[in-house]
């Protein structure tokens, strides 16, 4: 059975996603965060079926999360590595994090978020900058607004 579309839906969560929601990718993705460019890093550390994994980046690449970058010609080979928009997806990570450490958290092992300069935990809180609260209460809604179009 194919996998609905989300692509032409108005709502950015199936926007977003449509190029990163299918759980291989993400999981590619936290993979890239820890430093793993290359197909067969990515390929012994997940798992995964080379011809899935090689889907999924081909998606991830044509998405404009990862880069493909050639770092040997004989025999042609190639590194993936984030790009800007790849990178913005990091806070996402930190979300999911959080929440599966609260809900489901690993049998056999802490994983935490720290500070690179303090080595303190850190919980990942959505913030408002104008106001410093935590975006996470009934105080905030979300709202749909149409685009005006550019007066001639």
């Amino acid at each position: 059975m194919q996998r609905k579309s989300f692509s032409d839906m108005q709502c950015p969560i199936a926007r977003g996603l449509e190029h990163v929601g299918e759980w291989w990718s993400i999981l590619i993705l936290r993979d890239a965060f820890r430093g793993l460019s290359r197909f067969d890093e990515f390929s012994e550390n997940l798992g995964i079926a080379p011809n899935m994994l090689t889907r999924r980046l081909t998606s991830l690449v044509e998405a404009g999360m990862l880069e493909r970058q050639r770092y040997n010609e004989h025999p042609p080979r190639d590194e993936y590595v984030l790009t800007e928009r790849g990178r913005d997806f990091r806070p996402v990570l930190f979300a999911l994090l959080a929440f599966g450490n609260k809900h489901f958290p690993p049998d056999d092992r802490i994983v935490r978020i720290v500070n690179a300069k303090t080595g303190e935990d850190v919980i990942p809180v959505l913030v408002d900058p104008a106001t410093g609260q935590p975006v996470d209460s009934l105080d905030y809604h979300v709202v749909s607004t149409m685009l005006q179009q550019a007066a001639a």
